[in-house]
Parts: C-alpha cells; sequence; structure tokens
C-alpha cells in the first residue's frame, strides 16, 4: 500500500511511542511504501526546530536535521503534483495532498482535521493512523 503521512504523523512517530510510530514501523518492515516531497521533509525539520522537540531531540541525542534525513531514506522522495487549492482553512495541508496525487498513494494518514474532514481527496483516502491500521488488519 502506498502511503502519505502527514507531518503531524511522522514527528509524534519519531519523538514518541504509539500509533504514528508503528505507522514508520510498518514502513520500515516493507509492509507499505511511505512518500515524501521536498515541501513536506523542509515542513518536517521546521516542525522538529521548534523549541518544544528540543527536549526530545535532546534526549535522543539527536537533531531535527538528522532525523529528517533518516525519514527521507524511508519515504521515497518524490514531486509534488501542482494542484488547485483545496484546504481553504490551512493551505499548508494542500502540500500533503499534492504529494499523495504525485505518488499515487491510496492513502493519506493524518491527525489533522482539516485533511480528516476531506475523507477523500480524489483517488486518496485520509485515514487516521488508527484506520490505517485496521485497514491493513495489524
Amino acid at each position: 500500500m502506498r502511503v502519505v503521512a502527514d507531518t503531524n504523523i511522522v514527528v509524534s512517530g519519531l519523538l514518541w511511542r504509539g500509533l504514528p510510530r508503528r505507522v514508520l514501523d510498518t514502513a520500515r518492515d516493507g509492509i507499505i511504501g511511505l512518500f515524501t516531497s521536498i515541501a513536506l521533509l523542509e515542513e518536517l525539520e521546521d516542525a522538529l526546530s521548534r523549541e518544544k522537540s528540543a527536549p526530545r531531540l535532546e534526549a535522543a541525542n539527536v537533531t531535527a536535521h538528522e532525523l529528517v534525513l533518516g525519514y527521507a531514506a524511508l519515504a521515497r522522495v518524490v514531486e509534488a503534483a501542482t494542484i488547485e487549492p483545496v484546504v481553504l482553512a490551512d493551505p499548508d495541508d494542500d502540500a500533503v495532498l499534492a504529494c499523495a496525487l504525485a505518488a499515487q498513494c491510496e492513502v493519506l494518514t493524518s491527525s489533522d482535521s482539516h485533511l480528516l474532514d476531506l475523507k477523500q481527496y480524489k483517488d486518496v483516502r485520509i485515514l487516521t493512523a488508527s484506520e490505517l491500521f485496521i485497514e491493513l488488519s495489524l
């Protein structure tokens, strides 16, 4: 299954345990294929560089950039599609949709209500991490 993980899932998966971490582990195990774009990697580095992430990074003795490089090695980087604005309340969310479309993903996983409220964008279903694991029967 081809999947794009929204930045909120990736940050949570890199810094904490729980379902977002399982999304990353499932990709490491080859059960799903993860996809990302340069714009999403930049957003990830920005999110990981925020002050609230600093204690977790320090505890793990890792930098935001190192985590981004590790994620970029796990996920396949694609050139995002050009799309018309979709999420008017949060235009940054359009980058995730553009990546999912370009990568021909079946699923976009997120905890962002703006994306989850869409339920689907073209052929891409938008699921929580929990819904993704139900779909995968894991």
